[in-house]
């Protein structure tokens, strides 16, 4: 008898969670990386593989951000030195590509695309995180630069919608 009451008890608390989680906001949720000393926030649901950084082949005639072409699981990827296309590295500074790591354009926004960052910094979570304000010289964001946030730790971050910045006119000009 007490069996029947523990699995009706069960069953209720599983129904009442079913439709709590119908309810309920789905989290947002970012992979945290660092370029050139600035935290960038990539979403889960647009950030592909993390590779670590291989042979990169470079390309004659292309931006000093472009960092080159590698071979990714049988596929050639364009590499882009994430900052140094947001200007956070110079173009002559050394590049960090004994270090850094690789992360994919998710194959769902049809890029055959890397970003070269410099260090992961795990995973971020939207409630775990303040909104954050304007950048500290109130200059605009490019569309692709939705939001800033700020942890618990007082680390700013910049989210980065990779699907917006795939589309910028900046970032497919690879020639210059």
């Amino acid at each position: 008898m007490a069996n029947k009451q523990a699995l009706r008890d069960l069953q209720t608390r599983l129904a009442e969670r079913m439709q709590q989680v119908k309810t309920e906001t789905p989290g947002v949720s970012w992979l945290a990386v660092d370029c050139a000393g600035q935290g960038l926030l990539l979403s889960l649901k647009q950030a592909g593989e993390i590779f670590d950084l291989g042979a990169l082949l470079p390309v004659p005639h292309t931006r000093p951000w472009l960092a080159g072409v590698v071979n990714l699981r049988g596929g050639v990827f364009a590499v882009v030195d994430l900052a140094r296309f947001l200007g956070l590295r110079p173009a002559n500074a050394p590049a960090q590509q004994q270090r850094g790591k690789l992360v994919a354009f998710n194959t769902a926004l049809g890029i055959n695309g890397a970003l070269l960052i410099d260090r992961l910094e795990g995973l971020r979570h939207a409630q775990d995180m303040q909104a954050g304000g304007e950048s500290h010289d109130n200059a605009p964001r490019p569309a692709f630069a939705p939001a800033r946030w700020r942890d618990k730790a007082g680390r700013e971050w910049q989210e980065i919608d990779l699907a917006a910045l795939a589309k910028q006119p900046q970032f497919l000009a690879i020639t210059g």
